[in-house]
């Protein structure tokens, strides 16, 4: 774990954070909003890190007591607040593990810095109990609150707290660190950074799941033979997607994002954009064979798929009735 100012992206954040460490201004709670994979856990266990060294400054040295702590996960002044509930953290989780200890000073640090995850999860009852300690927290506490909906803790919680939000990155960004930092195919990150919708935590899952390359190839491989494909066929691939088991959003992902690149190709007649870049001749030969209206109409064909499967409509019958749109609109 590296300091704050090697973190990728959310610049607003991190400089507010590293202000707080050089002047010293360092609140007694704050709030990381920000969708799921965003990097809340990240930043807030960098920032603990940093304001737990034993050298100080801006970058933890990564060599002191605290530092070699943290990084094994036993630094007994950073609490990480559990729950047993996946759907919820009740009052007895708060009490025990925050409000009942906040009383004992630090073992070894001169904060005590308590993370809770996934706080929007808190119930009423738990927010109450967490309220009566953020009006009155020892000067040495620091509560961070993460969560992916800052609107569902209580008013009186909010004002007390500093609420920084988190944005998604942009796909240059993602696309970046995938080549940088984990050595990952230039192509194969460029897509991942497509899926990832601004999220380095979702990106990495992408990279490291070898069924989601699978399917989209076999995605790829069914959209190029779309016009000859006939029903048996197709319901061997919709079976043959089944057996992926994989999220049938990021499935219905990947249709989108093929059929965007053909619309932008016919479009502008550039291939720099191209998410399937190694597929552009393809992208090039469908984008003759579409009609715009016929690629609006397959976009949206896939928005009502979503919308379907959401509904608990059947996957195999929402799939054919897709496909059969993709077929019926190629020229």
């Amino acid at each position: 774990m590296s300091g704050l100012d090697q973190i990728i992206g959310q610049e607003p954040v991190i400089e507010h954070l590293r202000t707080a460490v050089l002047m010293e201004r360092i609140s007694h709670a704050y709030i990381l909003e920000g969708d799921e994979g965003s990097g809340k856990k990240l930043i807030a266990r960098t920032f603990a890190k940093t304001i737990q060294c034993e050298v100080g400054g801006l970058t933890p040295c990564g060599k002191c007591h605290s530092c070699l702590q943290m990084e094994s996960g036993s630094q007994p002044d950073v609490i990480y607040v559990n729950h047993e509930n996946p759907g919820l953290i009740s009052v007895d989780e708060i009490r025990n593990q925050i409000t009942k200890d906040i009383s004992i000073r630090p073992y070894s640090s001169p904060r005590k810095i308590y993370i809770v995850d996934e706080a929007q999860k808190m119930n009423e009852q738990a927010q109450n109990a967490l309220l009566k300690t953020l009006e009155e927290p020892p000067e040495y506490a620091v509560i961070m609150l993460l969560t992916s909906n800052a609107e569902t803790l209580l008013p009186t919680i909010r004002s007390r707290c500093v609420t920084l939000k988190l944005t998604p990155l942009s796909d240059e960004q993602v696309r970046t660190y995938l080549t940088d930092h984990l050595s990952i195919p230039a192509e194969q990150a460029r897509v991942c950074a497509a899926f990832a919708q601004g999220s380095i935590g979702r990106a990495l899952l992408l990279a490291h799941n070898e069924k989601f390359m699978q399917v989209r190839a076999s995605a790829v491989e069914l959209l190029k033979r779309m016009s000859d494909i006939d029903s048996y066929e197709m319901k061997k691939a919709i079976k043959q997607v089944q057996d992926y088991k994989i999220d049938t959003g990021d499935y219905l992902d990947l249709l989108s994002v093929w059929y965007r690149d053909v619309l932008r190709f016919k479009a502008t007649q550039e291939a720099d954009a191209i998410i399937f870049s190694d597929e552009t001749m393809e992208i090039l030969n469908q984008s003759n064979r579409f009609s715009y209206a016929g690629l609006e109409e397959i976009l949206q064909a896939i928005t009502t798929a979503r919308g379907r499967l959401r509904a608990n409509v059947s996957f195999d019958l929402t799939m054919e009735l897709l496909l059969e749109t993709i077929k019926e609109n190629q020229k």
